[in-house]
């Protein structure tokens, strides 16, 4: 860079050496208007301005070209690659919303399963609840009825004791127990047969 500097520093000192000639002439021949072309001046004039064309478009020129070449291809890119991260941008928030409804879609899937899930418990819970009532039930009954089958065998013996104390007092003789308790149970026992028939 501070080459094409110097450079361009040099020829433009070379092209001012060339072109003092001119000047003086022009500063001696002081005849004539303004409107008067002069031939030396305009020579010198058109060889300076070809010679500093041709500087600048060897030095100066190539470099800015190139530059607005570079930064109109650097602008070119940028907008090719905003363009690019655009449609990615669209493209993966494509992705999002679509992955999103899968999701909102799996979410109500295991909702209904699982209040379909719940219902189910539910009803095995009710289910199970009613059959343990009914063993329950079940149970009271049984045990109801042997304490009832234990109530009326202790009333039994009770009645046979009862009636053997009232009946060795009727005779006043005291019977043997044994025998009489066989009499006592066999007639309670034709009574029962008796009810059953009824």
């Amino acid at each position: 860079m501070f080459a094409r500097i110097r450079q361009l520093g040099l020829l433009t000192a070379a092209l001012a050496i060339t072109a003092s000639p001119a000047f003086a002439s022009e500063a001696e021949g002081g005849s004539g208007g303004l409107l008067d072309p002069k031939v030396g001046l305009m020579f010198w004039t058109l060889l300076i301005f070809a010679l500093l064309f041709t500087v600048l478009a060897k030095f100066a020129f190539k470099p800015l070209f190139a530059a607005v070449e570079a930064r109109e291809k650097a602008l070119e890119d940028a907008i090719a690659g905003a363009k690019r991260d655009r449609a990615e941008t669209e493209q993966l928030l494509a992705q999002q919303r679509a992955q999103l409804e899968t999701a909102r879609t799996e979410a109500q899937q295991i909702i209904a399963e699982s209040r379909a899930t719940a219902e189910k418990m539910r009803a095995d819970l009710l289910a199970q609840t009613k059959q343990q009532q009914t063993e329950m039930l079940e149970q009271a009954r049984r045990a109801i009825a042997g304490e009832q089958a234990a109530a009326i065998d202790a009333l039994r013996r009770e009645a046979v004791d009862l009636a053997i104390a009232g009946a060795s007092r009727v005779i006043e003789q005291n019977l043997d127990s044994a025998g009489n308790r066989k009499i006592v149970e066999s007639f309670l026992a034709s009574l029962d047969g008796a009810k059953g028939a009824r």
